[in-house]
């Protein structure tokens, strides 16, 4: 009885090992396949960014003149001012070596902070409409949102507000919309937004 337990323990230990040499060749391919890539992206040219997709702040049509009297919406505008003279594009999901191959590796900086910019705005743009729409200014609110939405946002607060409002107004085809613009995020939080969305839209 010992010796099929003590052969099998044997193949056991022959497929264990096996696995574990696989997983190492795999992970010793994928840091050669990234570093060699990092190589190249730290090699590649200065490129123009004049034709990035800069997002520009609609001021004239978002609601600037309600509830102005509240210190949270008064400093929502405050740093949406100072945003507005500061270059601003959506990289969610794209990420630094991929950003140096396709601009070159000397805009990394200037990149990077087009992108913190970015996370500046969304967040700012998710705290302003929580305020308005709890304190009744639905139809300001869904301005904002719908906004932080066309500029890619990944921010699911965002979609859930959004989609609670349109849910009320009892526009169930702009939820499969915003479902729509959701499934094409880069982002890491698509499926959780999704999720989201498919309570209001199932």
């Amino acid at each position: 009885m010992k010796m099929p337990f003590f052969a099998s323990f044997i193949v056991f230990l022959i497929l264990v090992s096996y696995e574990i040499s696989k997983s190492r060749r795999q992970t010793a391919k994928m840091e050669n396949s990234f570093w060699e890539k990092e190589y190249r992206a730290n090699s590649t040219r200065r490129k123009s960014l004049e034709h990035l997709n800069y997002i520009t702040i609609p001021f004239d049509t978002l609601p600037m003149d309600t509830l102005t009297e509240d210190e949270t919406v008064r400093e929502c505008h405050q740093i949406l001012r100072s945003l507005d003279d500061s270059p601003i594009v959506n990289f969610t999901g794209i990420s630094n070596t991929d950003l140096k191959l396709q601009y070159g590796a000397p805009n990394i900086d200037l990149l990077m902070r087009y992108d913190q910019n970015y996370t500046t705005l969304a967040c700012t743009l998710q705290k302003w409409a929580e305020k308005l729409y709890h304190a009744g200014h639905i139809a300001e609110a869904r301005r904002i949102l719908e906004f932080a939405v066309s500029t890619g946002t990944d921010v699911s607060g965002c979609y859930r507000l959004l989609a609670s409002v349109y849910a009320a107004e009892g526009r169930r085809e702009e939820i499969g919309r915003l479902k729509e613009q959701a499934e094409s995020l880069k982002s890491g939080t698509k499926n959780i937004i999704v999720r989201i969305l498919q309570e209001y839209d199932p």
